[in-house]
């Protein structure tokens, strides 16, 4: 981590030489020489920020140049500071008359003087780090390399989870390698650490039929810093040992070259097995696959991994052969823990709560149940206020115990694994309340404003942030809460343990302070201040002032405001204000001052109005107002030329259909075209002048352009704009009104990119131009109301993967023909009003894997040809008559949910159990079933869920699928009635 903020400072300083090189006369060299000898630190901290925890002398190294680069930052940050106080932004074109000012002298007079102070601190550090090195060795060639250096394995402490929920991967993975084909094969087990692979694969190799399958069987591990000649050594011998005989002479001299020919030699018309464990780049990979020969005898490599790209380079021939190792379930966590602490099943009752909450933290993780056990194992079973202390403690104190410290020990290995970019990104997990799903989007733009994250060529700052955050998700660090149809991370976490591992990094390194507690103080170094809303009291916060970021998770009614932890002048170098979800009623006002800030987040709160000020804030580059009442945003909004994320807008429900949700967005400034920098514009008002939508062609970097209030008159204006916006992706466009046409059709060059399109309101026909979305994944329509069958229009999309119709098609049938829609997965028909039959032909929709059905009243029977549909997972409907559901059963009653719904409303029966209603004609489900009529029975038996909701009595109900009782409930198993 220090090395990601030594390189941070070297781009500021770097840049603060060049842009101010007249400014810095008299101490250039001083900070050019600052900057090079930081430069040289960097080779050395990638190697010591792993090793800093077992040598303290290298640690009180670590930290001084942590020191000194935090004080190099503030120094620039305060110059920065100084020289535009009274001048704005004139400073950069008026350096001449700010040079001769007396500020400015004083200024010059100002960092002169540090830089000096710093450059004697630089030298002392310097000198200490060439003494450190020679002493230790560390910058030795051989420990160059990029990778981690090596961390012991503690004892395998998975081993211990006695193989606690291994059975069933156990006989899966067996199943693959006695039952494989021919052909050498490749199976990757994949998950984070601690999940247990090397337990599960372990029993596999030792089981007895994988025995009797493969005579010869090798066990290596590919720890990140392992020797391939010692390895490839360590082979030779195992496979001797298998016909006990010796060695060959000669193999402990020959090249890496000589050894993988003895391998593969020896290996050539043998049935064998090989595990690769723990195998943690793609080049280890690519060091040992070759050596293995594809010998047409069954032989196969087993490999255990932490990241998803290995597993999937790895079996690039054989996709179907990774095995993601998923964490346990309840039952099989409380039985590990059970046995574990109470060598047996049962708890005791006064402890079961506390060792439920205990046993929550653990999420599964085999690796942290049998750490935590450790720990439970030696406290008092009488005394509950033990155990209470432990739960209250699990993020300080327990690395003290050895257990846990293992377990640690494990789980930092990934951490420290890391390029410096991607821990600053890691750490900043630690900044979120556990347990709360974290948007892609709002991470993204705070690692941007933070400058973790910064543009490469061809690509955005954005696009590289959402690179960082895939590998870490590869890597199995960060999971996905939830995903768009078409593969899109929503929200995503890290696991309890990893957080308490990151949140004590954090704090040690003063990366983030947490502020959970009244009169907390922390370390005037502290950079970044996550406020949670547990604090009892905000009244006397302490504000560093070094810090940069601000973080305010409240969820409280009573909010002290703003003014009691934003102070002028105690916080002028912030760049990141996010209080999203806090009750903030109004625009507070310190913020205009804050004239570094670069991300301001007002998100879900009530504020209504933005002043005018806010023009001062010129580093600004993403305002979030998603969720708040802003309706309008004032003229000088448009003096922010750094704005990247604009968004204002919110939803509200329709009365009377909990499914309409109205969107409400801004009246724009009428030349919004001068927001150059802007990426994200959502969702701005078209009824305010034809020449808006003129205005939009001059924003060329627009990414995600919403529009609200469309009329027909400003389509060729808007079409205009669309062909110079060359970068878009994501496009929505809605009618003044349902009747209101959308005229799209004078587009000549639509944008290449384009990859989500919606259209709400009346189309006179699809526009032509539609074809040519090669990149398009989603397609939402919406009141278009078209008289003919716009499948056949659409169904060569060769991308799309999410289709939506509401209120589109007035036609009588729908047909999906062959080989059309190839990879659509998700496809919803929503009140086609005529429709009354839909026929799938054998050979279309072949991926999909969900089929939603609402609102078509006179569509008599399930869709002809839904049985070819092999991927069909889901199969949604709505409001089927009770006398028709009961005879889905032989005794003659309806499967339910177990409850009956008294509220007489579907907007009632939504908020109640949070599914989203399917609507479909009264006698349409008794058809589904043998029992009632079955005429559709043989459509849909092979469909894995069906979901039917439906009246009776003016009560709503709802029936699942009949031949799978098993998954009664899934879909919300937390409503309350």
């Amino acid at each position: 981590m220090t090395e990601g903020l030594v390189t941070f400072a070297l781009i500021k300083l770097a840049d603060i030489i060049q842009e101010q090189e007249r400014l810095l006369t008299g101490v250039k060299a001083e900070a050019e020489y600052i900057r090079d000898e930081l430069e040289f630190m960097l080779v050395f901290l990638r190697a010591a920020d792993a090793m800093e925890e077992k040598d303290d002398g290298l640690k009180v190294l670590v930290q001084k140049v942590r020191d000194v680069a935090f004080d190099m930052e503030d120094t620039l940050d305060h110059f920065r500071l100084r020289l535009t106080h009274d001048h704005g932004d004139k400073f950069c074109s008026s350096v001449q008359t700010i040079s001769n000012s007396i500020i400015t002298l004083k200024a010059r007079h100002q960092i002169a003087s540090k830089i000096q102070a710093l450059k004697s601190r630089v030298i002392n550090i310097s000198e200490a780090h060439r003494r450190y090195l020679i002493r230790n060795s560390i910058m030795e060639p051989s420990s160059s390399s990029t990778h981690t250096p090596r961390v012991a394995r503690p004892g395998n402490m998975v081993e211990e989870a006695n193989i606690v929920g291994i059975e069933k991967p156990k006989k899966h993975l067996i199943g693959w390698l006695v039952r494989g084909r021919s052909e050498r094969e490749v199976i990757s087990v994949v998950g984070m650490g601690g999940l247990g692979k090397n337990t599960l694969v372990r029993k596999v190799y030792h089981d007895a039929d994988v025995k009797k399958h493969f005579q010869f069987r090798v066990w290596i591990t590919l720890s990140p810093s392992f020797k391939e000649e010692d390895l490839l050594k360590d082979i030779i011998q195992q496979l001797f040992r298998v016909l006990q005989k010796t060695v060959p002479q000669g193999v402990d001299n020959m090249d890496r070259d000589k050894l993988k020919t003895v391998i593969n030699e020896f290996l050539q018309q043998k049935r064998y097995l090989i595990v690769l464990d723990d195998v943690w780049h793609t080049d280890a990979w690519d060091a040992f696959e070759p050596v293995f020969p594809n010998n047409s005898r069954g032989s196969h490599i087993l490999l255990t991994t932490r990241k998803t790209e290995v597993a999937l380079t790895a079996c690039i021939e054989f996709p179907d052969k990774v095995y993601n190792l998923d964490p346990l379930s309840p039952e099989e966590s409380w039985t590990l823990f059970c046995k574990k602490v109470f060598q047996n099943n049962n708890c005791p009752p006064h402890l079961k709560n506390v060792a439920e909450r205990i046993l929550g933290r653990c999420e599964g993780l085999p690796l942290a149940i049998v750490a935590m056990s450790g720990v439970l194992a030696t406290r008092d079973r009488s005394k509950i206020d033990e155990w209470e202390m432990v739960y209250r403690s699990l993020g300080a104190g327990l690395e003290d115990n050895n257990r846990m410290r293992n377990a640690l020990t494990i789980l930092s290995l990934s951490y420290y694994d890391l390029p410096y970019y991607l821990k600053s990104c890691l750490l900043y997990f630690s900044m979120f309340p556990e347990g709360i799903p974290i948007q892609r989007m709002r991470l993204i733009r705070l690692w941007i404003a933070e400058g973790f994250v910064k543009g490469r060529e061809g690509m955005t700052s954005e696009e590289v942030a959402e690179d960082f955050l895939n590998e870490l998700i590869k890597r199995s660090l960060v999971q996905v809460v939830e995903a768009t149809s078409y593969g899109q991370v929503k929200t995503c976490r890290i696991h309890d343990l990893l957080r308490e591992i990151l949140i004590t990094k954090a704090k040690e390194q003063d990366f983030v302070a947490i502020a959970k507690e009244q009169n907390m103080i922390w370390s005037e170094k502290v950079r970044r201040v996550s406020i949670h809303n547990d604090m009892p009291s905000m009244r006397r916060i302490h504000v560093a002032s070094r810090l940069r970021s601000l973080l305010v998770f409240w969820g409280k009614d009573y909010f002290p405001g703003p003014p009691k932890f934003i102070s002028p002048s105690r916080s002028r170098l912030l760049t990141v204000l996010d209080m999203e979800g806090t009750p903030l009623k109004e625009f507070p006002n310190e913020v205009v001052s804050l004239i570094f800030l670069k991300y301001l987040s007002l998100r879900n709160t009530k504020v209504n109005s933005v002043p005018s000020s806010i023009s001062k804030l010129q580093n600004l580059e993403s305002l979030d107002l998603k969720h708040a009442q802003v309706t309008e945003l004032p003229v000088d909004i448009l003096k922010l030329q750094k704005l990247r994320h604009l968004l204002v807008y919110r939803y509200e429900t329709h009365e009377s259909d909990d499914q309409i949700r109205n969107k409400h967005g801004f009246k724009a400034p009428a030349q919004i075209g001068n927001l150059l920098s802007v990426q994200k514009l959502c969702f701005l008002e078209a009824d305010q002048g034809q020449k808006l939508m003129s205005e939009l062609g001059r924003l060329i970097h627009l990414r995600r352009l919403g529009i609200l209030k469309f009329r027909k008159e400003d389509g060729r204006d808007l079409c205009s704009s669309i062909d110079m916006l060359t970068n878009l992706r994501a496009l929505s466009v809605t009618s003044i009104t349902e009747s209101e046409v959308i005229d799209l059709e004078y587009l000549s060059s639509p944008p290449q990119f384009l990859q989500r399109l919606y259209l709400t309101g009346r189309l006179e026909r699809l526009p032509d131009w539609i074809l040519s979305l090669d990149s398009l994944v989603k397609l939402v329509l919406k009141w278009s109301r078209l008289r003919e069958d716009p499948l056949l229009f659409l169904q060569n999309l060769p991308n799309l993967v999410h289709l939506e119709f509401t209120q589109v098609y007035s036609g009588e049938a729908l047909h999906f023909s062959n080989e059309g829609f190839e990879k659509l997965k998700v496809l919803g028909l929503n009140k086609l009003e005529r429709l009354e039959s839909i026929t799938v032909q054998k050979g279309a929709l072949p991926s999909l894997q969900k089929l939603v059905v609402q609102g078509c009243k006179l569509l008599q029977k399930v869709p002809s040809g839904i049985k070819h549909l092999a991927k069909l997972k889901t199969l949604d409907f709505f409001d089927m008559p009770y006398d028709f559901v009961k005879r889905l059963r032989p005794d003659g009653t309806a499967q339910r949910a177990g409850r009956t719904f008294l509220q007489k409303s579907v907007v009632q029966f939504i908020k109640i159990v949070q599914i989203l209603p399917f609507d479909a004609p009264n006698d349409f489900i008794r058809r589904l079933h043998p029992d009632g009529d079955g005429e559709d029975y043989h459509e849909v038996r092979n469909v894995p869920e069906i979901y039917c909701t439906y009246q009776k009595n003016g009560n709503w109900e709802i029936y699942y699928n009949y031949a799978r009782p098993d998954i009664l409930l899934k879909r919300q198993p937390d409503w309350k009635p």
